[in-house]
């Protein structure tokens, strides 16, 4: 398998990423023992950049990931799951009262690659929505939205003012940015 194409999970397997997810966020939340994986097939071992993404009553409770491997995927999975549930800085730590409530999505991301274009109505041309997930840089700025972010903002103009703005630039900023993309693979429970 090539780092630029993400391999399909089996529901057994999306179960158990997911269950290692709750596990750790479980875990962190009620003060327990961290649990510690089973046998590991060889796909849990590969490194890939991976978000965890926490929603309650359908919305946004936390994410966090790395678009950048940093580590075997069932690592990142328990480690982003904590992050998202305990670290973001946009909300409160999750309690345990909420833990049933929380609903988990896994994005497992293909190596992000540079988006070649020549203007910004190429670049518009060039992007795939609910297909890109997509990284802005702009100088020392850099955001990104995955690639179900196009769900909310269809539009792919919104969609990049809405990234720069994100990225802390101003909402035109896309037109001048270094633009990355990569496909995702997610599940949730």
């Amino acid at each position: 398998m090539e780092n630029s194409e993400v391999e399909k999970f089996e529901p057994d397997e999306e179960k158990y990423l997911l269950g290692l997810a709750r596990g750790a966020l479980e875990s962190v939340v009620c003060g327990k023992k961290m649990p510690g994986p089973d046998s590991l097939a060889p796909k849990y071992m590969q490194e890939r950049g991976c978000f965890v993404t926490l929603t309650s009553s359908g919305r946004l409770r936390g994410c966090i990931g790395n678009i950048e491997p940093a580590g075997p995927l069932y690592e990142s999975v328990m480690s982003n799951a904590v992050n998202a549930g305990m670290y973001d800085p946009r909300f409160p730590k999750v309690n345990a009262s909420e833990l049933a409530c929380i609903n988990i999505e896994i994005s497992v991301l293909t190596t992000p690659r540079p988006l070649k274009f020549s203007s910004p109505e190429d670049l518009l041309l060039k992007l795939q929505p609910c297909v890109h997930g997509v990284i802005l840089k702009h100088g020392l700025h850099r955001s990104t939205f995955l690639p179900h972010v196009w769900e909310q903002l269809p539009d792919k103009i919104t969609f990049l003012e809405h990234l720069s703005l994100k990225a802390g630039v101003d909402k035109d900023g896309w037109k001048s940015a270094e633009v990355w993309v990569y496909e995702t693979v997610h599940f949730n429970e």
